[in-house]
């Protein structure tokens, strides 16, 4: 299991827009994800569930990716939340 720790950037936070391209690219791969954020850990298998923990700008939350892709999977969210939040 691989867990990785992100600052959201986006001043909007975490709203519908970049919560459905997290989940489109967690569909990508074989492994199982999850985001925790505080002490509330949910399943990454809908918006809603993303949607949930309500992160807002500069909170942090973290990224759990287990199974046999994980590296690949971890690497495609490094560049999510480097590159692509800021474009929402």
């Amino acid at each position: 299991m691989i867990s990785k720790d992100y600052i959201i950037i986006d001043p909007h936070g975490m709203h519908a827009r970049p919560a459905t391209a997290l989940l489109r690219l967690s569909r990508q791969y074989k492994s199982d994800f999850s985001l925790k954020k505080d002490d509330k850990l949910i399943q990454m298998k809908s918006m809603l569930n993303i949607l949930s923990v309500a992160a807002k700008y500069g909170d942090t939350i973290s990224i759990l990716v287990e199974g046999e892709d994980e590296a690949d999977a971890i690497a495609a969210f490094d560049n999510f939340f480097n590159e692509e939040m800021k474009n929402f």
